[in-house]
């Protein structure tokens, strides 16, 4: 394949905003039981960690609906009710379907300011309303057709127990109510990925089985001078989300890093990763192997490790080997301009999830929500069922926020181990995943066994098998909080002032007389004590 060198300008100014969150997707026939999954970790600097709950309800004819920003709670209008509502429970509803998002930003001047539907309300107003991923399909663009579309350019995961899509969206700019969209089925036996970088290019323009989109994608592009070719060979990606350098190190390559994992054939899009080969990856591909809730859960927590992008192997990493990079991204030396590595994985995220949908088990059972708060890194996945109605102290919604701590809540206890874990990375991170995967591992375990019994009630009695569900996984969270915050005590006392206790079988040794035993003291790293002997010359040498 010839290798054509790509210059691509670098955008400063959006690098705090725009790549930001992450998406996996797996078809059923991808999938080790039959799941359609499908990940999402919500990064922001000011977003706080919840589980949202919205019951459902019947409405009187007439009533409104009051449409705020996810983002910043401004009011943005209203708009007209439907008489019914369903239960949701974070990004999933009682029907197991459930969406995630990124936000590729696109062509700026598309932003409708005057719109009403923000991407955050058009998530889950839309799982308030629909049952499918086909009908939330019609929903969303509807909605947006009627009230305008107030985001920028998004990327939406629409999953339900039997189908995957990609739904991508930007808007006309304002006075030009609407959107221009595509939406592509993702085939079942296969795995896709978005990462705030438009991933649909070229598209079927005949099969309304798998792909569907808005009569004017293309016109409206060329009304605008953004492309100019045959329809055939139209990219959505190209026309409204032009690539620049961030956008692959940054966004594609979180993709190519789900991929890289999970096929044998990564390799050859490293150069695209690089900006050396204009031909961009798949949006979807075969798998080498059936993926399974915790290999999603394990894949959302990647620092491309192993990889030519590992950021673990440079001295920014410091002397624990530490694959965070706080922000900026974006820095400039002696008028050169350079950007660190964006992993999966990162210390602003607010919530993450991964959503299991199964067609082989009734609605009530089949839709599980494995939920987490703070850094996928140092967070526990917990089950929450789909048709549980109400949710655990340490979620729920007031408990603590974004500039209050709060003991009892499972984001700042998960920010506090985090906070604590990333000086002292590469020794912390292997206490904490001993813990996530005793605890995880355990949960995928017992699922079985309380689903059987789901079953059994449900046979009688959907009230009860909703009650047993909701008992369930407000135990599970609970009991999660309480590990996790035990890991955090034991942390403080194990690597208290540099150094590290002696211990075994998890308890801490002490001298023949019951005293305290002396600890380890660690020793430097070797490279991160070359590179201080660089910088400091014969400074720091013995005489």
């Amino acid at each position: 394949m010839k290798k054509t060198a790509i210059t691509f300008a670098f955008i400063f100014f959006v690098s705090a905003n725009i790549f930001a969150c992450t998406n996996l997707l797996v078809g059923k026939k991808a999938s080790v039981d039959g799941s359609t999954m499908v990940t999402y970790s919500a990064d922001s600097y000011a977003l706080y960690g919840e589980l949202y709950h919205y019951p459902a309800a019947k409405h009187a004819p007439g009533a409104l609906l009051n449409v705020y920003e996810w983002d910043t709670g401004k009011f943005l209008g209203q708009i007209p009710q439907v008489a019914e509502t369903y239960n949701v429970i974070g990004n999933m509803n009682e029907y197991q379907l459930c969406i995630g998002e990124t936000t590729f930003g696109g062509r700026h001047e598309l932003v409708d300011t005057t719109a009403i539907m923000d991407y955050g309300s058009l998530i889950y107003i839309t799982l308030q309303r629909s049952k499918t991923a086909r009908e939330a399909i019609k929903v969303m663009t509807g909605l947006v057709k009627d009230y305008g579309y107030y985001s920028e350019g998004e990327s939406f995961s629409i999953v339900d127990k039997n189908e995957v899509w990609i739904l991508e969206m930007i808007g006309k700019g304002a006075g030009n109510k609407g959107a221009v969209w595509v939406a592509i089925r993702i085939p079942d036996d296969c795995i896709a990925a978005h990462a705030n970088q438009s991933r649909i290019h070229q598209f079927p323009l005949n099969d309304k089985e798998n792909c569907l989109f808005s009569p004017d994608v293309i016109s409206f592009a060329r009304e605008k001078g953004y492309y100019e070719g045959p329809d055939k060979n139209f990219s959505f990606s190209k026309a409204y989300n032009p690539l620049d350098w961030g956008g692959l190190r940054w966004c594609e390559a979180r993709v190519w890093s789900f991929y890289n994992q999970y096929t044998d054939h990564a390799g050859q899009w490293i150069p695209y990763i690089l900006g050396e080969d204009p031909i961009p990856m798949p949006l979807y591909v075969k798998p080498n192997k059936l993926l399974s809730v915790k290999n999603l859960m394990d894949m959302m927590r990647d620092h491309y490790e192993g990889t030519v992008f590992d950021p673990a192997k440079d001295i920014g990493a410091g002397p624990f080997h530490s694959p965070y990079r706080f922000h900026p991204l974006a820095f400039e030396v002696d008028s050169t301009k350079y950007g660190f590595e964006r992993p999966i994985s990162t210390q602003q995220t607010g919530f993450t999830f991964v959503g299991q949908m199964r067609n082989t088990l009734p609605d009530e059972i089949g839709g599980v929500f494995w939920f987490g708060v703070d850094d996928a890194r140092f967070t526990v996945f917990t089950p929450m069922y789909a048709c549980m109605t109400e949710t655990p102290e340490c979620y729920r919604v007031g408990n603590g926020d974004f500039t209050h701590f709060s003991w009892t809540s499972a984001f700042w206890i998960h920010n506090w181990v985090a906070n604590m874990a990333y000086a002292r990375y590469d020794q912390m991170v292997l206490d904490a995943k001993l813990l996530q995967d005793k605890l995880e591992n355990g949960y995928v375990e017992t699922q079985p066994l309380v689903e059987q019994k789901a079953s059994e009630l449900l046979k009688s009695n959907r009230k009860e098998t909703v009650s047993y569900l909701t008992d369930y996984s407000i135990d599970v969270a609970q009991n999660a909080l309480h590990e996790w915050k035990n890991l955090g005590e034991y942390l403080v006392v194990k690597y208290a002032d540099g150094v590290v206790k002696k211990e075994e079988n998890g308890k801490f040794i002490t001298n023949e007389y019951g005293g305290s035993q002396y600890p380890n003291r660690p020793k430097w790293d070797a490279d991160f004590l070359r590179e201080i002997v660089k910088q400091t010359g014969d400074r720091l040498k013995e005489k």
